[in-house]
C-alpha cells in the first residue's frame, strides 16, 4: 500500500495526490493508495497515519510511505519509528524552523478551510525531529533544483546514501511528477495489475 502524506496547507485533492491516486487506479491498484486530510496538529497527523499503518500490519499488507514537502518530514519520522520505505518528494528538513513564519490563521490551499496554526504546533514539529537518518536504502529523494520554498541541497545532505533523483530547474511543486509514477509503485513493491 502507499501511504500519501500531502504538505502543510495541502490536501488529499492536490495534484500530485490525484495524479498518483488516479494512476494507481488505471492500472487496478486503487485499493492499495491511501491518502486522508492531515490535521493542523503534526501530533494528529502522526497519530491519524499510524492507525492506518496499524490497520496495514493487522492485515499483512506492507506499506510504502510518499511524502511531500511537511509530509516528506512526517514520512520520515515515521520510517524510522517503523522500519518502512519512504520516497520524499521536495522534503521538509527542518519543519519547526522553515513552518514557524506561518503561525497564525492559514488557509488550505485546496479545501479554502482556515486553520490556526500555533507555536504548540511548532513544539510538535520539534518532537518529530530526526537528527540522522538510518538505513539510507530505504528512502528515495526525488527534489528539483528549482523549488522555490525549500533548499533541495539540505535535503541532497540529510539523506546521503539514499537514491537520489536530482532534477535542474521545476519548483516547488514537483514538475515532473507524473514521470515517476510507475517508479514509485516499483518502489512500493506493487506490481501492476494485469
Amino acid at each position: 500500500m502507499i501511504i500519501y502524506l500531502h504538505g502543510f496547507r495541502s490536501a488529499p485533492a492536490s495534484i500530485k495526490a490525484q495524479s498518483l491516486k488516479h494512476h494507481m487506479e488505471e492500472r487496478g491498484l486503487g485499493h492499495a493508495f491511501w491518502c486522508e486530510q492531515l490535521p493542523a496538529s503534526p501530533q494528529a497527523a502522526i497519530a491519524l497515519v499510524e492507525a492506518q499503518l496499524a490497520r496495514c500490519r493487522a492485515q499483512g499488507i506492507d506499506a510504502t510511505l510518499v511524502g511531500s514537502s511537511l509530509g516528506g518530514y512526517y514520512a520520515t519520522w515515521l520510517a524510522e519509528r517503523h522500519d518502512l520505505r519512504a520516497a520524499l518528494v521536495n522534503p521538509a528538513i527542518v519543519a519547526p524552523l522553515e513552518l514557524g513564519a506561518y503561525v497564525g490563521e492559514q488557509t488550505n490551499m485546496y479545501t479554502g478551510e482556515t486553520f490556526r496554526f500555533t507555536e504548540t504546533h511548532i513544539a510538535e514539529l520539534r518532537a518529530l525531529e530526526v537528527p540522522a537518518i538510518t538505513r539510507p536504502e530505504r528512502y528515495w529523494l526525488l527534489v528539483e533544483t528549482g523549488d522555490e520554498v525549500l533548499d533541495y541541497r539540505h535535503a541532497v545532505a540529510k539523506y546521503a546514501g539514499a537514491r537520489h533523483t536530482v532534477l535542474e530547474g521545476g519548483d516547488h511543486s514537483f514538475t515532473r511528477w507524473t514521470d515517476y509514477l510507475d517508479d514509485l509503485i516499483r518502489f512500493a513493491g506493487l506490481a501492476p495489475a494485469a
